[in-house]
């Protein structure tokens, strides 16, 4: 029997319709699972060498170019399968920890297709009233959850960059409004040198934000940090105190949840210290507003509630595929400067009649509903649920913990907080930058474990030294498979370390 006949794509439609329609979606995935089962590689990462691999995936698909003639539904979706399961990511893998990529919930993703079935977008009532009605479900649920009050808004978007870009945006326009410049007409030339404040080691994306919104990347200073790598209050009020006089403080980013540390910035203190200056306050919590879920972890996002706009992103502690991105704001009438009117899309009259959107809180347009999948899964988890996956997920970062001070080989370079460890191998004699690096290359290409790399300035002064790091991010992990994940990377570790010994005394004897 041909892979056409088994599959469904023999309906008169084409087309993925509602109940039968959506149900022949799920045949489909589920029999195109079960063609590719015995494909699948069984690791992290394909083993081999990276060119190698992509060039492999480039080959089975044919010469670059759009074919006159299909293949068909069935022969083309699975090929496409079958190479994802052959050279694909397994993020369900007890050893894959590189980075804040979790592996999604089921639920989320059947949700996920529901949402592309529907082919709903957010813009306006017209585009989809269901899905409207439970983002905005959603973004309330999430705003209380945040301590926000009921004047508070928000919309998804389709990442923490964007979000924290979006973030910028409206406390640019606000506090060019209160020295009285409309940026949105005039741009801002009119803004008299605005700054950005954010710690050290903030996100990139503030950075590229700050070029993006015209303010250029040097309008984003960096505070100094303390030893737990979170802003430290005395240097922001000292900067505030200093540049307030000659800049415009656009806003304030503080961290909850840095990327390498998961480090949270002691937001009381940040939120006492800008509203002394009336300064906007951003918290960028996309790694760490999950803790919310925990009434463990909980505590670590304290003073949360007093900020202006807070990023999160459940594609991280949430176990949803991305995107899954929102921003909220504690005053939902701060983003006027994104209101737009627009005849075929959203008429003053038809806004009046009940038939708006949510065009005027995003710079997007056309916006699929991502919020099916994360209202299925607080539907189907609550918060306990999600709390009780963080809480597994954080006592195995501390079993890691554990595990590398108990190797002498092995040094912690910053303790745990929310899920990721930081450490490093050590050894006499070589570059340990070169010695880091190349391990973790070699369990990638061995297909044995993934891990992540970093760049921290170890004892918290000097040049920025090469660290691994584990992103532990999967609840099913066990302590077993991070005491297989360590034995591996000493053993591979050894190896590297014996042949880097054994190139030098080569070419000392060269030298000789």
């Amino acid at each position: 029997m041909s892979a056409e006949s088994v599959l469904p794509w023999g309906r008169a439609s084409r087309f993925a319709g509602p109940g039968a329609g959506w149900s022949e979606v799920g045949t489909g995935l589920a029999q195109l699972a079960a063609a590719v089962g015995e494909r699948h590689h069984g690791v992290p990462l394909p083993s081999g060498d990276p060119l190698a691999v992509l060039a492999a995936v480039a080959d089975a698909l044919g010469p670059e170019r759009i074919p006159e003639s299909g293949v068909g539904p069935a022969t083309a979706l699975a090929r496409l399968a079958e190479l994802v399961a052959a050279y694909g990511l397994d993020l369900t893998h007890p050893l894959t920890a590189a980075h804040l990529q979790p592996p999604p919930l089921t639920v989320a993703v059947v949700a996920d297709a529901l949402a592309s079935a529907t082919n709903a977008s957010l813009d306006t009532y017209d585009s989809g009233p269901a899905t409207l009605a439970i983002e905005q479900w959603t973004i309330n649920a999430l705003a209380r959850l945040a301590g926000f009050t009921e004047t508070a808004g928000g919309v998804f978007g389709p990442g923490g960059s964007y979000s924290n870009l979006l973030a910028l945006l409206i406390a640019r326009d606000y506090t060019a409004a209160g020295h009285g410049v409309n940026t949105r007409q005039d741009g801002v030339g009119g803004l008299h040198r605005p700054i950005v404040l954010c710690s050290r080691i903030a996100h990139f994306s503030v950075h590229r934000a700050c070029a993006a919104l015209g303010l250029g990347e040097a309008a984003a200073i960096p505070v100094p940090v303390d030893a737990e790598h979170r802003m430290i209050p005395e240097a922001l009020n000292a900067l505030l105190t200093e540049l307030g006089h000659s800049h415009t403080p656009v806003a304030v980013v503080a961290t909850a949840g840095t990327t390498d540390f998961g480090s949270v910035d002691p937001l009381p203190a940040l939120a006492e210290i800008t509203a002394r200056h009336g300064v906007w306050l951003h918290v960028d919590a996309a790694y760490g507003f999950g803790s919310l879920f925990s009434d463990r972890l909980a505590g670590l996002l304290t003073g949360i509630e007093r900020a202006d706009s807070i990023t999160l992103d459940l594609h991280k502690v949430g176990w949803q595929p991305a995107a899954a991105s929102v921003l909220l704001l504690a005053d939902q009438q701060r983003f006027a400067s994104l209101s737009r009117s627009v005849a075929y899309l959203n008429p003053d009259d038809d806004v009046e009649a009940g038939y708006g959107g949510l065009l005027g809180q995003t710079l997007q347009t056309t916006r699929r509903p991502d919020v099916l999948k994360v209202a299925a899964t607080f539907l189907a988890y609550g918060r306990n649920g999600l709390g009780a996956m963080l809480e597994t997920c954080h006592d195995l970062a501390g079993y890691a913990e554990r595990r590398i001070a108990a190797e002498p080989q092995l040094e912690l370079v910053a303790p745990v907080t929310l899920t990721t460890v930081v450490f490093r191998y050590r050894c006499e004699d070589l570059d340990l930058d070169q010695v880091n690096a190349e391990l973790r290359r070699r369990l990638i290409s061995s297909g044995t474990a993934l891990i992540g790399r970093t760049q921290v300035r170890v004892g918290g002064s000097g040049e920025p030294r090469t660290c691994l790091k584990l992103t532990l991010l999967n609840p099913e992990t066990a302590a077993a498979d991070i005491d297989a994940l360590f034995d591996e990377l000493l053993r591979v570790a050894l190896e590297v370390e014996s042949e880097a010994l054994e190139q030098s005394d080569e070419m000392a004897t060269i030298h000789e």
